[in-house]
């Protein structure tokens, strides 16, 4: 080993000389600031895309606008994966399809489900009535009628 006078004989210089200060504050505001960032998104999507409500009737009146005028494939498009395995587009317009125009009464959430399934009450001209139900399936779907 080496003997001898080394540039550097003294210890290090302790890192930490002062007294310590207490930073809870700065945690305490970054939770909050988390915390309110998380609901203003939550907020912020039901202005954006709606409520739940609002898209289910939005896309039954697309649905049945679409199969008024004709337009099968529009239609087609706004049902559940599960309809679509089920019916092909002429069955589609069997089950579907009534004559003369339709608008939406009411909706609201399913009793068995919740708020994941809406029960959307379409009334036609002629007074008749059917439930469409509507899920959020990539997007809210017609799922099926009763």
């Amino acid at each position: 080993m080496t003997q001898g006078p080394f540039l550097y004989d003294d210890d290090p210089a302790p890192l930490h000389t002062g007294t310590p200060r207490r930073r809870q504050g700065w945690l305490i505001a970054g939770i909050l600031g988390v915390a309110l960032l998380a609901g203003g998104m939550v907020a912020g999507l039901y202005v954006v895309r709606g409520s739940p409500a609002d898209q289910s009737t939005e896309v039954t009146q697309v649905f049945l606008a679409a199969l008024a005028a004709g337009d099968t494939e529009t239609s087609y498009q706004l049902l559940c994966e599960e309809e679509r395995q089920r019916l092909d587009v002429p069955g589609m317009q069997d089950e579907y399809l009534r004559p003369g125009s339709a608008e939406v009464a009411e909706v609201v959430d399913d009793p068995v489900e919740g708020a994941t399934v809406q029960q959307v009450t379409v009334r036609w001209e002629d007074g008749a009535t059917a439930e469409l139900a509507v899920i959020n399936e990539n997007g809210p779907r017609v799922c099926r009628i009763g």
